[in-house]
């Protein structure tokens, strides 16, 4: 079994191709993702880019996906040193690398600026390797 950890902009993606995962995957992220993908899919909807029911179509989806939340004191901790090394103004997207390097085999971002930083402390997958 390979573990995954997917950000916002994956779960979204997922979520737009209606997306099977494959069933030896485990999917993994930090607690903050389900506001996250809450937040985003509000901004397409206020921008025009979704309409409401295409939003609450990809909130349900992904809501349904077998995906793993944690955010403990551990995973805090670390976030923070992530941050601190890859110098980042915040530790958002350091929980993402974090929960990585804790507790995954990749993580999976569409994200190129992110992805180019994390390979420096983890591995990184595309989103192809979880469909």
């Amino acid at each position: 079994m390979s573990r995954y950890v997917i950000r916002p902009d994956v779960a979204i993606a997922l979520a737009r191709d209606e997306a099977v995962i494959r069933d030896e995957h485990e999917l993994l992220a930090p607690t903050l993702l389900r506001s996250q993908v809450l937040s985003e899919l509000y901004k397409a909807v206020r921008d025009g880019e979704l309409s409401q029911q295409e939003a609450e179509n990809a909130i349900g989806y992904v809501r349904r996906l077998r995906l793993r939340l944690l955010g403990d004191r551990v995973l805090q901790s670390v976030a923070w040193d992530v941050a601190d090394q890859l110098d980042w103004p915040d530790t958002f997207d350091a929980e993402y690398v974090a929960l990585t390097r804790l507790q995954a085999d990749a993580l999976v971002t569409l994200d190129e600026r992110l992805a180019h930083a994390a390979r420096r402390l983890v591995a990184v997958a595309s989103i192809d390797d979880l469909t």
